[in-house]
């Protein structure tokens, strides 16, 4: 893996909807380069999913350029996994039925070798569900469950990148340490591009490489933090010293946005 590979690229990117002298974003420029785990945080509404949206090829710029490497190289959009902030899965189909979804609509993996079930399998494993949760239909999952599902499933065409908008919002504080842990791992271990969006400041302390902290719209990048991750356990890391002052570089970087 090249480290320093650009991934993604905006060049003065604005966006604005149904008034142009009120954009979104405006004359925002960024690279985000290959294996980074970058988090987008901000106020409510200034921009930060409408960045997402952009970088995932879903909102095409008012102006300026976006340039998508994985995108370019595979239109079909195989080598994105996109996870939203409610899972969307089918009611009355099973677990292990919701996760060959992509696989049905045609969606090929990035190598072009399709999943057998024994992968699905090993993907439910990966994301913390287990082989007896594959029969669960979605009513019958509590709401993490969903949530891992719907992580796998983004997972399951075998995707070099993550994009990931508010994923962990509606659940407990002890459930979604639990999913940034699975999270975490499954970045580290697929070697993943990964983009998160999220209002919470110790889940972006956590998860991230890199910070990039949004003031209100459509005023573009107010804070970019790098993150020198210790190789300690989750639970050390947590309790650290460098956790608590990269939270609070992040609290002191949003207050002044």
């Amino acid at each position: 893996m090249n480290p320093d590979r650009a991934v993604f690229t905006l060049r003065d990117v604005t966006v604005h909807f149904d008034e142009p002298s009120r954009p979104i974003l405006s004359h925002l420029s960024l690279t985000i380069n290959k294996g980074q785990f970058v988090t987008l945080v901000g106020p409510s509404g200034c921009g930060k999913s409408t960045l997402l949206r952009v970088l995932a090829g879903l909102l095409v710029p008012s102006d300026g350029t976006a340039v998508n490497d994985q995108i370019t190289q595979q239109p079909d959009g195989a080598g994105i996994g996109f996870v939203f902030q409610q899972p969307s899965l089918l009611p009355w189909r099973t677990a292990i039925q919701n996760l060959r979804l992509p696989l049905e609509l045609g969606a090929t993996p990035q190598d072009h070798s399709v999943p057998t079930d024994t992968d699905l399998y090993s993907l439910l494993t990966q994301v913390g569900l287990s082989r007896d949760d594959a029969a669960k239909r979605p009513a019958e999952m509590s709401g993490g469950m969903q949530m891992r599902l719907s992580l796998a499933r983004a997972l399951v065409r075998n995707p070099s990148i993550l994009l990931l908008d508010e994923p962990f919002a509606a659940v407990d504080d002890f459930l979604r340490m639990k999913l940034q842990d699975n999270l975490r791992q499954v970045h580290e271990a697929r070697g993943l591009t990964t983009v998160l969006v999220t209002h919470n400041l110790q889940e972006a302390a956590f998860l991230s490489d890199r910070v990039l902290v949004l003031k209100p719209a459509p005023q573009g990048i107010q804070t970019d933090l790098t993150i020198n991750r210790p190789s300690s356990s989750p639970a050390e890391f947590r309790t650290s010293s460098h956790f608590l002052e990269t939270l609070q570089q992040l609290t002191a970087a949003l207050f002044h946005s």
